[in-house]
């Protein structure tokens, strides 16, 4: 028997990190894994307080952190009420840049798993998708659901 493997997955609540967190479970192996899922709430942010600023007062608008572990409870006891016998999961909540989070909770995982949005190329471009920025960083396998799968599963 080989040793507990640990998998971590962003979840956000899209439907892409909900395939991504199906397939994370689905290749966990009961009584053994443990699968991580992992939801980054976006700091506050200052913004620049520019007329062409998205949010002209200069704060990106967050949510309190009571709606974050709702969704990322729902999201993770949804996903394993579909399995017969699913492995451990167990839940994290944290702050900050998703990619930078998702990087520094797979630092000693043995698999990163997210789901990508299928990011417009210009938005990829000037600031890169947080798949590709978990794929570039990582220090483990990073394995990414692409956003057609989902349209594939229903």
């Amino acid at each position: 028997m080989s040793a507990k493997r640990k998998i971590v997955v962003g979840v956000d609540g899209s439907p892409q990190s909900e395939a991504a967190l199906r397939w994370a479970l689905g290749e966990a192996v009961p009584e053994r894994d443990e699968v991580r899922a992992v939801l980054v709430r976006a700091r506050d942010d200052l913004l620049p307080g520019t007329s062409y600023a998205i949010q002209p007062h200069g704060r990106r608008p967050v949510g309190p952190a009571p709606e974050y572990a709702d969704l990322l409870h729902s999201t993770v006891r949804g996903a394993l009420r579909t399995m017969e016998n699913p492995p451990e999961a167990s839940e994290t909540l944290t702050d900050g840049d998703p990619a930078t989070e998702l990087v520094k909770e797979a630092k000693d995982a043995d698999l990163l798993v997210v789901g990508s949005h299928g990011s417009r190329p210009i938005a990829e471009i000037l600031v890169g998708s947080v798949a590709t920025r978990c794929v570039r960083h990582a220090h483990c396998p990073v394995v990414v659901i692409p956003a057609a799968a989902t349209s594939r599963e229903h």
